[in-house]
Parts: C-alpha cells; sequence; structure tokens
C-alpha cells in the first residue's frame, strides 16, 4: 500500500524510516503541506498521511477522493483540520495517534510557566554577555499560586498532578469531570471562577466550535490582573486581538504560546531570511512579558516515535481488518 506522507521533514522520515518494519507499506515523503493546491501529490497512494497544519476540507477531500485516496492517517491527535462527515460521504476512513506521550506537552506547558516567570532565556543571554545583574528578573513562587487547567484529558490530567507536585492550587474546567483528578484534591468549577480565581490559566482542551476562542475579551476581562495565560494545545483556542488587548491594559501579565491561530504559514518553516507579513503574530514578539515557541510541545524522542510507531499500526489494521480502534467517526465525535 502506498502512503503520501504531507508536511514531512528530516525528523519524520527518520522516524518512520527507525519504526518496526513488519509492515509492506511504501512511503513517499513531501514537504509541502496539503492543500487544494497540493492534493494532486497523492495521486497514485491509497493513503496519504497529515499533520496538524494539513488541511483537509471538503475541496481538498473530494479531490484526494477522485485521485485514488481511500485513507488518511492523522500523525496528531487533534482533528479539527479534517471535514469528517464529509471524509465519510465520500468513503475516506480517517484515523489519528490519540496519545503519543501526554507527558511530552504537560512538561513543555511547564517549562513555559517557569522561563516566562524566572525569565530563564532572558538570564542566559544577558550571562552570555557578561552582564551579571539581576534587575528585570525579579519572579515569584509557584507554591501556593492558583492554577486553572481548561481541559482534564491525559495531558491536562498530568500537567495538573505536575502543578500540584510545586503546591499549587489547581482548579479546572471540563465538560466530563475526572473522577479520580477530583479525588487527588482538583476542584472543578465553572469558567467564570476559574477565570476570575486563577494566577495561571492553562489550555488543554481540544479545538471544538464551542471552544473556538475560548480566551476571549470577554474571559479576558474577567481574570485577575497579571494573570498568566498558556496555549500548548490549539491555537485558535485563543483570540490573539483579545490577548494582545489584554497585554497592553497588563490585565494578561505573561503569556506562552506553543500554537498559534494562524500557525499554518509559519510554524515548522525556516522564514530566518523572510518578512513575516502576520501582522498580529508580530505585535505578539515585541511584548517582552510574551513566549512563543513553534509548536514543538509535542517535541520529545518518545513522542515521535510513538508516533511513527502508531500511524503505521493504524494504517496496517485498515488494510487488514478494514477498520482500526484510532478511527474516527463523524457520528462518535459529535456525542
Amino acid at each position: 500500500m502506498k502512503v503520501a506522507v504531507f508536511s514531512s521533514k528530516r525528523w519524520v522520515e527518520r522516524a518512520f524510516s527507525s519504526a518496526p518494519q513488519n509492515h509492506d507499506l511504501e512511503f513517499t515523503f513531501l514537504e509541502p503541506t496539503l492543500t487544494n493546491h497540493t492534493a494532486q501529490l497523492a495521486a497514485g497512494h491509497e493513503v496519504i498521511c497529515i499533520f496538524v497544519n494539513d488541511t483537509a476540507d471538503e475541496t481538498v477531500l473530494k479531490q484526494l477522493s477522485a485521485a485514488g485516496v481511500r485513507h488518511i492517517a492523522l500523525r496528531c491527535a487533534g482533528f479539527n483540520n479534517v471535514d469528517l462527515e464529509t471524509a465519510e460521504e465520500l468513503g475516506i476512513s480517517v484515523v489519528r495517534v490519540p496519545a503519543y506521550s501526554p507527558y511530552a506537552v504537560a512538561e513543555h506547558a511547564v517549562g513555559l510557566i517557569l522561563t516566562l516567570n524566572r525569565r530563564y532565556h532572558r538570564a542566559h543571554n544577558r550571562v552570555r554577555e557578561q552582564n551579571f545583574s539581576l534587575d528585570g528578573l525579579l519572579g515569584f513562587d509557584l507554591h501556593g499560586k492558583r492554577v486553572g487547567v481548561i481541559g482534564t484529558g491525559r495531558i491536562g490530567r498530568i500537567f495538573a498532578r505536575i502543578m500540584q507536585g510545586f503546591g499549587c492550587t489547581v482548579s479546572a474546567y471540563d465538560r466530563y469531570p475526572n473522577d479520580e483528578l477530583a479525588a487527588s484534591g482538583v476542584r472543578y468549577v465553572e469558567l467564570a471562577e476559574l477565570y476570575s480565581q486563577s494566577d495561571i490559566i492553562s489550555l488543554h482542551c481540544p479545538l471544538t466550535h464551542e471552544t473556538h476562542h475560548i480566551i476571549n475579551n470577554d474571559s479576558v476581562d474577567q481574570m485577575s490582573d497579571g494573570v498568566m495565560i498558556i496555549n500548548t494545545s490549539r491555537g485558535p483556542l485563543i483570540d490573539s486581538t483579545a490577548v494582545i488587548d489584554g497585554l497592553k491594559r497588563h490585565r494578561i501579565g505573561y503569556l506562552g504560546l506553543d500554537v498559534y491561530e494562524e500557525e499554518g504559514d509559519l510554524f515548522f518553516e525556516d522564514l530566518s531570511e523572510e518578512v513575516i507579513q502576520d501582522d498580529t503574530f508580530a505585535r505578539l514578539q515585541t511584548f517582552p512579558n510574551v513566549l512563543i515557541t513553534a509548536h514543538q510541545a509535542f517535541f520529545t524522542r518518545e513522542a515521535v516515535d510513538n508516533i511513527a510507531k502508531t500511524t503505521i499500526e493504524n494504517i496496517s489494521e485498515l488494510e487488514r481488518d478494514g477498520k482500526s480502534k484510532n478511527q474516527l467517526r463523524s457520528s462518535e465525535v459529535r456525542k
């Protein structure tokens, strides 16, 4: 079975080449992202393998179907970039990697918190320039701080437990509370209370119609002055214009982003010789209390190896059984 791997980088090729080879899959690694302009590259392949910034909307899916594609294998847990209903109508199966390393993402969120708070990046640059002054590097104790977690799936639960280990008081919001997490001392509250009572807010929820721009002007207005907001989930959870306004008003004291709502034209590429055309992103970079990483929270050896291994298993199951344990169905997702 031939597989076209879109948004491929050297680390993607290495991971798939290093995975167990007990399969008859033939991979074609393609650097371009999947769009309506690049969908024709899938011709001659029964499967396409895509990542977070690839687009599989109705227009693209119809092109893929016409080209003979029968399966889509996501190399990630999120699936907001795929029109599942259209895929089902066209008879295209969709599988994903539901859990590659929740520890990687949770730990990266903590890293953003620590770096923003203690300004490690600034301190490092100062010392390299033989500037040993501490002015401007004052942080705060995490112990005793109030942390709000929006979304308590596997990543959110791990993040919450790490913050409890720092001695933080943790509250959470989720439509489906986790009894085990609640028993550990995490208190489930409504969003309004979480916004108003948290020193740090970390987003770990999927991107849906309900969570799109869950951080907006109204929610920022409900937060305490100087709040820290962390997003390692999906970019469109945050209204960038709203947080810029919050930063200017000092309502938001710190902002840590590993994702950005318009990241598709930026992240995973070397644009060091280019002029960034996204004025909103450029504006975010001007704030001294904003820290942005380029969607690397997942990026550990364990996670990358698990992504390749699970993706291969998913495709092999589809080929062998016509279905996979990690298959997505629009009717189940809507529930």
